[in-house]
């Protein structure tokens, strides 16, 4: 994974993730440039597979102002999402079967300088998971100090 370019942190806080994939994404050309200044917001943003394709639904990607100004595409559009027909048929089988959910974790460049997401089969965390998973972050960040302390 290279340089990343936005984050899902909502994503871990509300969801327990199970699997992760790489997937491309189709974007218009000032929908990239927008991309790689990042001007990128995934907080709502969901996958969902319709008729065998799978799209990023609700990610807003800001328009530029350097762009044309009368070629403007919708900031909320849906966005194909370029996977393998197997990995879309392995992930359809577990959303649909098991009850689970896709979304998206980031928006990254990878080594090759190409616009990639990684999405993940994610389960839905209750309020209480929420809470331990809190307290179990706060209780490791207070080791971490207390060890940094006496070294």
């Amino acid at each position: 994974m290279g340089k990343t370019i936005a984050r899902n942190k909502k994503a871990f806080h509300d969801y327990e993730i199970l699997e992760k994939y790489e997937a491309g994404i189709s974007l218009k050309g000032s929908e990239v440039k927008a991309v790689r200044l990042g001007r990128v917001n995934l907080k709502e943003s969901f996958v969902k597979i319709i008729k065998g394709e799978a799209y990023l639904l609700n990610a807003h990607i800001s328009h530029l102002d350097t762009a044309n100004p009368h070629y403007r595409p919708d900031e909320r559009r849906d966005r194909k999402l370029l996977l393998h027909k197997k990995e879309i048929d392995k992930l359809l089988g577990k959303v649909s079967r098991e009850g689970l959910t896709l979304v998206p974790l980031s928006i990254y460049l990878n080594d090759k300088n190409i616009i990639k997401v990684q999405i993940a089969l994610a389960k839905g965390k209750n309020i209480h998971d929420k809470r331990e998973t809190l307290k179990r972050k706060e209780a490791d960040r207070a080791a971490r100090a207390a060890i940094k302390k006496y070294i």
